[in-house]
């Protein structure tokens, strides 16, 4: 009998937003290349209408359709009030959901009473350092799980930078399914680029206060396409006033929400770059994670080399090889020249890595056994 896999997705309020979904789908793949039955779950809010919940829901079978998924979408509540019957009209029963081998919990708050309904649980953190800190300070409430993954290498271990929580933390790499992103040439003339938020929070933590938005790691980057020799390309959604000060630094621009509004989208414009070029949110440099973001991964897995900002030490990221990993302006140049002049090379070095470590498959099967224990 197939294992059954309830995969918790926070995706409803982001549905325009290709690359949030990707992410989980990378993850729902895996599992079903496994031979695992997936179910997907997510939460809404019970004082939210009956008829936008409906619409959010049908939206996300929309695009879950074309993957075999759309039939397979559960819905609870974000609060111990449940939903009203008519909100979930066509979706997977709640009992049905609760009654799978495993919740792989990806939406982090899902509240207690739901988790605690699944024979396992097992919570997949994709925000190392932030996870923690959100628990330690009480902004996110998570309810107790069997088993706690984590894509960060350095959760949990001594000279950590940020609490662990007082919980055993597991470590796996991030997952992307090899199938759906295959090695895709692109023009030689095509950007390095990436998809990416701008704005967001700020951090407080043990005295430091700083903006931890993607802009803020961007901006002591911004004269790096007047002296790169390949162009630079940001997908941003909604960059506001800061795109007129990116395309005078030489940035090209697009509009995220436009180019990668949706999972085939977002592969289409990854696919069609040569590489990528990203600057990671400042608390990733600060607490030196050794985060890599799952959108990396689909370049790689693209043939793609990517370079991207230095998070920390680790025991499988090279610096320079397919995956570059720059710590200032002088070194992004460097590295993009390097994957640039030996661009077959860095190519299939790039998918060599994705294969090696992040198969979703392999991921996928390696967190079954551990969580399933």
């Amino acid at each position: 009998m197939a294992t059954t896999v309830c995969l918790a997705a926070k995706t409803l309020q982001v549905l325009e937003a290709g690359g949030a979904l990707s992410c989980y789908l990378n993850w729902a793949l895996g599992l079903r290349a496994l031979g695992c039955d997936v179910i997907w779950l997510e939460a809404a809010e019970p004082s939210t209408s009956s008829e936008q919940v409906r619409a959010a829901v049908a939206a996300l079978k929309t695009r879950l359709d074309r993957y075999g998924l759309a039939d397979s979408v559960a819905l609870c509540s974000w609060t111990a009030e449940p939903l009203r019957p008519e909100a979930t009209t066509g979706c997977v029963d709640l009992d049905v959901a609760c009654a799978a081998d495993l919740l792989l919990n990806l939406a982090y708050d899902i509240p207690a009473q739901v988790v605690e309904r699944f024979r396992r649980s097992a919570l997949v953190d994709v925000d190392p350092g932030l996870t923690q800190i959100w628990i330690t300070a009480g902004q996110m409430t998570v309810a107790p799980h069997d088993v706690y993954f984590t894509i960060g290498e350095t959760v949990g271990q001594p000279g950590a930078l940020f609490p662990d929580c007082g919980l055993t933390w597991c470590y796996t790499p991030p997952a992307v399914f090899l199938p759906a992103w295959p090695v895709t040439p692109a023009d030689s003339a095509a950007p390095y680029t990436t998809v990416t938020g701008w704005w967001g929070g700020w951090m407080d933590f043990r005295g430091e206060n700083y903006a931890n938005r993607k802009r803020d790691g961007f901006f002591p980057f911004l004269d790096l396409p007047r002296r790169a020799t390949v162009p630079l390309e940001l997908a941003i959604s909604g960059a506001g006033p800061d795109e007129a000060i990116l395309r005078d630094r030489g940035w090209r621009v697009s509009e995220a929400l436009t180019v990668a509004g949706t999972p085939w989208d977002y592969r289409r414009y990854i696919q069609a770059s040569r590489g990528e070029f990203s600057c990671a949110k400042p608390s990733c440099v600060r607490l030196q994670n050794a985060w890599l973001s799952d959108r990396t991964l689909c370049y790689l897995a693209s043939g793609k080399p990517a370079v991207v900002q230095h998070t920390g030490p680790s025991r499988f990221l090279p610096d320079a090889a397919g995956l570059f990993r720059f710590r200032d302006l002088e070194e992004a140049l460097r590295h993009l020249e390097t994957a640039t002049a030996d661009y077959e090379r860095h190519s299939k070095l790039a998918r060599a890595l994705a294969e090696e470590y992040c198969d979703a498959q392999k991921i996928a099967a390696g967190v079954l056994e551990r969580a399933l224990a």
